[in-house]
């Protein structure tokens, strides 16, 4: 069985207000005071940022619960300075970003300019053991077509800068900015994969190999592929599906690699459109087929997705719970959506925030 690790980037805000505060370095030193030893929490690009990981998993249920501790936790360290935490992709409400002091961070500033400063977003970060780097980067390969529905179903950022964005995540179109971000072409061999990286390092475009934004690419420091395309998802319950999902198709792309099955050949401009299709609609109109790359229902893409991993899904134990999953996420729809369903009944974004801070846990 594969173990699945997830990295979550969460937004602290205040609870009355909803905006975004910059209190990160304190909610650290706090959690570091009561939990000394522990690494769950880490800093991020922007001092409104929180980020923590989760240890790797084998069991879905048992990294649900790991989900929900750590979010719970992050919550109560940051309630201890007056803030809280709220799981959005993008803060709904006008917010300027306060970038986290560090000489990394601070080459970035320098060296990318004022772009850096339109990159609060929250991401989700799911890392799927592999045995060895080739097997790695057959399973890049293999599930590259299928990344956009991945992100369709996390959509979580309908809200920029106090306004709809008119995107269901505009957190893809502002990380998209970055120089080595979106979707690759086939590696196809893990030597391959090191010397692209290597190259673009040696551009000195960007600053190491950890900047090499791929929506999927090789861990540096871990023997896991790590796929990076959802947003940060508003429920627990949904981020859980996103991790059994990308289980389900990291094993899947092995098993093709190792029947001799060749991945799917789209260029990357084709991807690049499948990716903006799913973060301008989410789930709410067509979605382009992976296999086809032709506008289909996202509703029967979806399908088409639980089709292609069944296999892997029912050996892993997770078919059951991921079609309860998937049914009820296509009957209330995506984080985007029950953003938007909450202005239409709150009326005011501040209450959107509100609101999602208690989804956040559960």
């Amino acid at each position: 069985m594969r173990t699945v690790g997830v990295e979550e980037e969460l937004l602290l805000v205040d609870p009355v207000s909803g905006e975004a505060r910059a209190l990160s370095a304190a909610v650290l030193a706090r959690a570091a005071h009561h939990e000394p030893g522990q690494d769950v929490f880490e800093k991020e690009l922007f001092g409104q940022m929180l980020e923590f990981a989760t240890h790797p998993q084998a069991n879905m249920t048992d990294l649900g619960r790991e989900i929900a501790r750590c979010r719970k936790e992050a919550a109560r360290h940051a309630g201890e300075i007056g803030c809280t935490v709220a799981a959005l992709a993008s803060s709904p409400l006008p917010v300027s970003p306060s970038i986290t002091l560090n000489e990394r961070y601070q080459w970035m500033a320098d060296r990318y300019g004022v772009g850096i400063r339109n990159q609060l977003v929250c991401g989700c970060h799911v890392h799927v053991a592999v045995e060895s780097d080739e097997e790695g980067v057959a399973a890049l390969d293999g599930i590259r077509p299928w990344l956009p529905v991945l992100r369709a179903i996390s959509a979580n950022s309908p809200f920029w800068q106090g306004h709809d964005s008119g995107y269901a995540s505009y957190r893809t179109s502002v990380w998209e900015r970055w120089p080595s971000a979106g979707p690759t072409e086939l590696f196809r061999s893990a030597e391959r994969y090191h010397r692209l990286v290597a190259d673009m390092v040696a551009t000195g475009v960007i600053l190491d190999e950890a900047m090499a934004y791929f929506d999927a690419r090789l861990c540096a420091h871990y023997p896991t592929v790590e796929i990076r395309v959802a947003d940060v998802c508003l429920r627990p319950d949904t981020a859980v599906l996103i991790a059994a999902l990308t289980r389900g198709l990291v094993e899947t792309a092995v098993r093709h690699w190792q029947a001799g099955r060749a991945p799917l050949d789209h260029s990357a401009p084709l991807l690049r459109l499948a990716t903006w299709q799913a973060a301008r609609f989410g789930l709410d109109e067509d979605l382009l087929d992976p296999v086809t790359m032709r506008p289909r229902p996202a509703s029967a893409v979806v399908r088409s997705l639980l089709d292609h991993i069944g296999d892997a899904l029912t050996d892993s134990g997770d078919a059951a719970d991921v079609d309860e999953a998937v049914a009820g996420l296509i009957r209330r729809g995506n984080g985007a959506k029950e953003q938007r369903r909450l202005l239409e009944r709150a009326g005011s974004l501040r209450d959107v925030v509100t609101e999602c801070v208690r989804w956040t846990q559960g």
